[in-house]
Order: structure tokens, then sequence, then C-alpha cells
């Protein structure tokens, strides 16, 4: 009885080896080519989408190593989820994401993700307070007693606005309205509302057709509300400059904040797949703009900003090749 016993245990730990074993490893096709699945935006019509897809085709047009294929997800949050699940082996996901993902906060609060790793960063998606360009509000502290759309209920958006209006120290002070990006144009344009929040790449097609209908302009975020930000524990903001003219009624450059898209890979990717999978990418930005030109400012010196996971090793390999000194938190433990 205990032979057999010892027999099951045996058995049962030579089971559990090879499942382990199983589930490491990347799938490949039949000509040995490794399958990696893309996860992308919430559907066909966002800019993840259109960068993922993209990138995907010219992934199976130039790399000897991946057969790629990009698929819409439920955008960042799920797509942090998929990868930590392994059911996606790239993603695009906003880098506060990442920053709860890897630390277990928020939606991931109890459960951290450690197995992603980063290519870089690629573009910022700007907050951008929109208002009409007859508007009397000029700052933050202007909108006090105004009807703010400060996003959808529940969503990314909303939790922004809201961050940014306390360190403002005006969020007591609004009447805020929670409303769809598509809800809150029509509201703007009608007057119904006063000012808007969106968190998005710039130039942003929806704003250019309110401004097509309406000229509109940015209200800008000041050093101090950054700063304030940084301190209260939302390290992922970083500093950008929106130029004049983005928009019809825009005649001033605007500095924002912005969270960055990053492309996100499982650790388990063999190094050789990932190094291939940054150099095609920097290699063919002007093809990438072709499906949305936010990618004209992915740049290789940027791609540390705002970055809150360490990098793949094939990914650190390919900047150490190219004279880009990599910060030493960001290396792979």
């Amino acid at each position: 009885m205990k032979r057999w016993l010892c027999l099951v245990v045996i058995l049962g730990l030579i089971l559990i080896g090879c499942s382990q074993k199983q589930a490491t490893e990347i799938p490949k096709n039949e000509k040995g080519k490794y399958v990696v699945t893309i996860y992308t935006g919430s559907g066909p019509g966002s800019v993840y989408f259109a960068l993922g897809s993209m990138y995907a085709k010219i992934l199976n047009e130039k790399s000897k190593l991946i057969e790629a294929k990009a698929v819409t997800s439920g955008a960042s949050v799920a797509n942090a989820k998929a990868i930590g699940k392994k059911e996606a082996l790239v993603a695009l996901i906003q880098n506060d994401v990442t920053y709860y993902a890897w630390n277990g906060l928020y939606q991931f609060k109890g459960h951290p993700i450690k197995v992603m790793r980063a290519i870089g960063t690629l573009y910022p998606e700007a907050v951008q307070i929109v208002v009409r360009a007859d508007s009397d509000i000029r700052t933050l502290q202007d909108l006090k007693g105004k009807r703010v759309v400060v996003g959808a209920a529940g969503s990314g958006c909303a939790a922004t606005a809201e961050r940014i209006l306390k360190a403002a120290g005006v969020w007591k002070d609004i009447e805020p309205i929670y409303q769809t990006f598509s809800e809150a144009s029509q509201s703007l344009v009608l007057g119904q509302v006063d000012a808007e929040f969106t968190v998005i790449a710039y130039p942003a097609p929806a704003i250019e057709q309110i401004a097509v209908k309406t000229p509109v302009r940015l209200i800008p975020i000041p050093d101090d509300v950054v700063e304030k930000l940084h301190k209260e524990g939302y390290p992922f903001y970083v500093k950008v400059v929106i130029p004049k003219g983005t928009y019809n009624g825009m005649d001033q450059d605007v500095q924002t904040v912005a969270v960055r898209s990053t492309l996100v890979v499982h650790k388990d990717l063999p190094e050789d797949v990932v190094y291939e999978m940054t150099k095609i990418l920097y290699e063919n930005i002007d093809e990438l703009a072709k499906a949305h030109r936010v990618a004209k400012q992915i740049d290789i010196h940027k791609a540390f900003e705002g970055l809150m996971i360490p990098l793949h090793p094939g990914a650190v390999k390919y900047y150490e090749e190219h004279g880009i000194k990599v910060p030493e938190n960001l290396i792979p433990k």
C-alpha cells in the first residue's frame, strides 16, 4: 500500500512539473515562428487597435521569428490581466495601469502582475481640458462654479479629472457631470456644459470635429499642480506641451499632463524575439503612422519617459547597442 502511495505521489509530481513546463512554453507555428497575440484597444476605431494591427502586420512581413495577431480587448486593465494570465504575450497599456498592476493597486489589489516587461513607452495620451474658444475660462481656478464633464462614471478619465481638480483645490467648487466623450462633445457644442476632460492622444479627431463647428481652447495644467500630483503618489503623469494650432481656435501652446502608452510583453518571451520586436518598432515608425499619425510621436530617446515597469532584456540589449543608457531601475533583476 505504501509503495502504491509513493508511486501516486511521484506520478503527481511529474504531471505537475510537465504542466508547469507547458505553461511557460511559447507556441510556435509550423515554420517554427513564435505565435504572439497582441491585445490592443476596445474596438476597431481605437488608436490602440489601429497601431497594434499595423504593428502585427509589420512584424509578420519583416520578422524571421514571429507570427503576430492583433485583437480587440477591454483596453488597458483587461490587457494587463491578459498578460498576467498569459492569454496575451504583447499588449498596449497606459503607464498608470502598468503602475497599478505591478504594485497590486486598485483593480489589481492583492494580485500584482509581476510578469510584465516593457519594450518602452510610445507616445503621450494627454489630459485635454476643452472649452469653447469664446469662453472666459482660462485657468483651472476659473472652473469654480462651472459645469465640468469629468468623463463617464467609473472611468479612468473621471478618476484623473478628480485628481487634477483636487490638486488644484477646485474639485469641491465645480459641478461634476458624468458623460461619455460623445455626449460631452455634443453638450459642449450646445453650450450645456462649460468644459470637458478627455484623456487621449493628440491631435484627437473627435476634438477636431468639435472645433470645426465650434472653435476650442485647452486649459493648461501648471507646474505646481503637476508637482502636487507627483507628491500625492501619481508618478506616472508626465508634462507635455500641446502646440498652438493643434485645434481650430487654439492660438497658444498649452502645458498639460499625460499618461504614456506602453508596449508591454510577457517576461517569458525569448530575448532574441523581443530584441527583434524592438528593432522592427523603431525602424518602421513611418509605416506605423499610416495607421495613425500619433505614431510620429514615438521617439527612441523618450522610451523611458513615464516607464513604470522593468524593461525586457531583449529591449535592453537593443537600447544599449544604440548607445542609449538604460536607467538602473529599469533593468530587470
